[in-house]
């Protein structure tokens, strides 16, 4: 589902337009509509003391709505996947509560266009930063919770993550995970990962990391270390099959 026509040209400034389209593109109307608007604001937005405290960013619903994600998935999965036991629901779970799920699904609905942001990350992009996106989306679970109950948390993650679910026809195993067991099951050592490189403001890094195995190389780049070990390994994987 792509963001509605409205979205184009939002500026940050149209904060009750923002607060709508954000509505919309979630799919729920709030009764309180300052825990949205909390749920919106990077910390770069929140002012003076606010700021270096975290106090009036969306951190603080981050943190609930982590909890409460974790918790709709686990609800979920059992559900979906009656059969299974924990070590296939396990590797499910950890991919659709990850950071990398929560940004494609931020991306999908286009919640990267009402987010809140100081006027510098608003210029440089920062609203389209993975870690910013993902932030962002489980603040706004942490809101729903807040506003409507597990209900409406429910209702909306259902329908956002809907696609990613139904995706898993096999539980999922992280790219790492995997070409370690398959450099084992040939008799080889472990992976080593060796940052090549590692550029940018601190606000939007980018590494650069090659993994080596089976005497073969492969890099990935990300916004993390670890993100860029994870393309790194899969690249190396596809090499190695």
């Amino acid at each position: 589902m792509g963001p509605p026509a409205e979205a184009r040209g939002l500026t940050q400034t149209d904060e009750s337009g923002r607060l709508r389209l954000a509505e919309d593109l979630l799919g729920y109307r709030f009764r309180r509509p300052e825990l949205l608007r909390e749920a919106l604001t990077h910390r770069s937005a929140a002012g003076g003391r606010a700021k270096r405290r975290g106090q009036g960013s969306n951190e603080r619903l981050e943190f609930i709505g982590d909890r409460v994600l974790g918790l709709l998935m686990a609800e979920w999965l059992a559900e979906r996947f009656p059969d299974e036991q924990e070590g296939q629901l396990g590797p499910r779970h950890a991919y659709l509560v990850s950071r990398d799920a929560l940004f494609l699904v931020g991306e999908e609905i286009g919640f990267s266009r009402v987010l809140s942001l100081g006027t510098n990350e608003a210029l440089t992009g920062v609203a389209r930063l993975a870690n910013v996106v993902a932030d962002a989306m489980e603040a706004a679970i942490g809101a729903l919770y807040l506003d409507g109950g597990l209900d409406a948390a429910r209702g909306v993650v259902r329908a956002a993550w809907g696609r990613a679910m139904e995706a898993q026809k096999l539980p999922p195993k992280d790219p790492k995970t995997a070409l370690q067991e398959k450099l084992l099951g040939r008799g080889e050592k472990l992976p080593v990962y060796d940052v090549v490189a590692s550029v940018g403001p601190s606000h939007a890094p980018k590494f650069l990391v090659r993994a080596s195995g089976g005497g073969r190389t492969a890099t990935g780049e990300a916004g993390s270390k670890r993100g860029a070990e994870r393309l790194a390994a899969a690249s190396l994987l596809a090499l190695l099959t």
